[in-house]
């Protein structure tokens, strides 16, 4: 009877240890949680010629797939990245093909409603502030670099930008009497579109110690001769690159410039217009060559200031 036995029990004791292995593997998989997806690669839309310099600065090109036509900085930007097109004209279509996860955008892109067709199609959109002041700089590096996860990168280049504008400070403290100055953006059917107060013009501008002549008008508006001879502006400021090419050939031509002590003074600077209208990385060293173009008699700062 014992042998007899035997091999039942064998096979009982193999079902029940069978049983058990089953009942033990399903209470692991209950018990701990499901491993996490992977995350979806960031794949990043710039528009905003700033918000390409910032993530550039901070060594993330590679989430780049596209950026606008004002990414004029760095040079290679547009070489290496899809174009999508004009910050403030912007296509759905033209946006929607590159598969981005994030569109990282200045308040003034659009149209507005470009932007919500994209939003609706799931893309997250993230609109940086356009503040013309050196603290508004801080505030992009570092919202855009937390998006980006490298927060520490970002304070790090805010610390640099702040310390440079400290030198900038010491810089236009030299200045004994502030120069009048007006900011062309472009001419249009002849007449002039200025930067009134409220502009990245009217910040580059104070930042550079100079008087906004236009600070009577907000934003950017036309110029009448007669404003313009009221005006009287020592100094002149004019876009290299905008609707089209600005020279001081150009701007002599126009009979009420001619007549403004600027003109008569030969006081009439070209400068690149993203270079200074960014409010990014690059205008501690921007307004620094504003300083020294319109005030040639103050001393240029030496070879181991913040400045160079």
């Amino acid at each position: 009877m014992k042998i007899a036995i035997l091999p039942a029990l064998v096979t009982i004791l193999g079902l029940s240890l069978a049983s058990l292995s089953a009942n033990g593997e399903q209470g692991q998989t209950s018990d701990v949680a499901p491993k996490a997806a992977a995350a979806e690669p960031a794949r990043i839309i710039a528009a905003g010629g700033v918000v390409t310099e910032i993530v550039y600065a901070l060594g993330r090109s590679d989430v780049l797939v596209g950026v606008d036509t004002t990414s004029t900085y760095p040079d290679t930007a547009l070489k290496e990245k899809p174009n999508v097109g004009y910050v403030r004209a912007l296509s759905s279509e033209g946006l929607l093909s590159l598969k981005p996860t994030t569109l990282v955008a200045v308040e003034s892109a659009g149209p507005r409603d470009v932007l919500k067709t994209v939003e609706e199609a799931g893309i997250k959109i993230v609109t940086v502030p356009e503040v013309a002041t050196p603290a508004g700089i801080s505030t992009k590096v570092r919202e855009i670099s937390e998006l980006l996860g490298e927060t520490e990168k970002g304070t790090a280049l805010a610390a640099d930008i702040e310390k440079r504008f400290v030198a900038i400070d010491t810089l236009r403290a030299q200045i004994k009497k502030p120069r009048r100055a007006l900011f062309i953006l472009s001419f249009m059917n002849g007449r002039a579109m200025v930067g009134g107060r409220n502009t990245s013009a009217d910040g580059i501008l104070k930042l550079a110690g100079l008087e906004n002549v236009a600070s009577v008008l907000d934003g950017w508006k036309p110029i009448s001769d007669e404003a313009l001879f009221e005006a009287a502006p020592d100094v002149i400021v004019a876009m290299a690159r905008g609707q089209q090419e600005t020279t001081v050939e150009s701007i002599l031509a126009v009979p009420a410039f001619a007549a403004t002590p600027a003109a008569k003074s030969k006081s009439i600077l070209i400068f690149d217009g993203g270079y200074l209208l960014s409010f990014g990385p690059r205008t501690p060293m921007a307004a620094r060559d504003l300083i020294l173009a319109a005030y040639p008699e103050l001393a240029k700062p030496d070879k181991r200031s913040d400045l160079q």
